[in-house]
């Protein structure tokens, strides 16, 4: 089966910095991906160049098999970025409409509103726990809802790869286990390949499917069996600082692949 991603050879610097050096990287189809690391790491930055939003400068990043450069069938891919919530409060919208507007790309800016469209929107929302709020106004919800909602904007145009920067900015603490709940289940029953960058190593591991472990150069890359075994002290050499890897298992956790 063909990879979703692959990366070979990736370096990328800001002027005289180097953030990412000689990285490689193969994305499975249907995997949950995790990207750790601390803050300037070039997590987000590796993130950019995927998607596209960065020119390369030295390496290859093939996205189903094509050169991104020349990847053009954008809509197979969904992102959500960590300021998706933090927009105008009062931006008059409700939460139907903003996940409708994930549908333009693939539809036409003036292309006529369906009820085969709506029924795509009401299957977005109810796949991230949303539909009952779908005629609230998007400045109403809490920013873990909005999220979900946003993620509900990128799932409308059935991708095959969501991307998600930081996710959990913004979800009340209390709810970020759920939260991760929901994306292992995307993961599952939608069978899309999930690739995120998290500071919640402890919290993630036994949803995520692979981790990579990342601060300039990619330290680890494996399954997330692979991973727990990675022993705290060699986490804490990435970081600069001792971390401490909690495991928190739940009843329906984990993507058995």
């Amino acid at each position: 089966m063909q990879p979703i991603i692959e990366i070979k050879q990736l370096s990328y610097r800001y002027e005289k910095d180097t953030v990412l050096e000689n990285i490689n990287m193969t994305i499975p189809d249907s995997s949950f991906l995790a990207i750790v690391g601390p803050n300037g790491s070039g997590k987000s930055t590796l993130l950019k160049l995927i998607l596209g939003l960065l020119r390369l400068q030295s390496g290859e990043i093939l996205l189903f098999g094509k050169e991104i450069s020349k990847f053009k069938d954008w809509q197979q891919v969904g992102y959500v970025s960590q300021k998706a919530n933090s927009f105008n409060t009062g931006f008059p919208a409700t939460v139907f409409e903003v996940v409708a507007s994930g549908l333009t790309k693939k539809l036409g800016l003036f292309t006529f509103f369906k009820k085969e469209h709506a029924i795509k929107v009401n299957e977005a929302l109810d796949a991230v726990g949303m539909k009952r709020y779908c005629n609230r106004n998007i400045g109403e919800l809490s920013g873990g809802q909005q999220q979900r909602v946003f993620i509900a904007r990128a799932l409308v145009s059935e991708p095959r790869l969501l991307i998600l920067d930081e996710p959990t900015v913004g979800v009340d603490a209390e709810n970020v286990n759920s939260f991760y709940q929901m994306l292992g289940d995307l993961n599952i029953h939608r069978n899309i390949t999930l690739l995120l960058v998290t500071h919640d190593i402890g919290t993630i591991s036994d949803k995520v499917s692979h981790v990579a472990c990342l601060n300039k150069y990619l330290h680890f890359h494996g399954e997330t069996n692979e991973f727990e075994q990675f022993r705290n002290e060699d986490v804490s050499k990435v970081y600069g600082h001792d971390v401490h890897l909690l495991t928190h298992h739940h009843e329906h956790g984990g993507v058995g692949r």
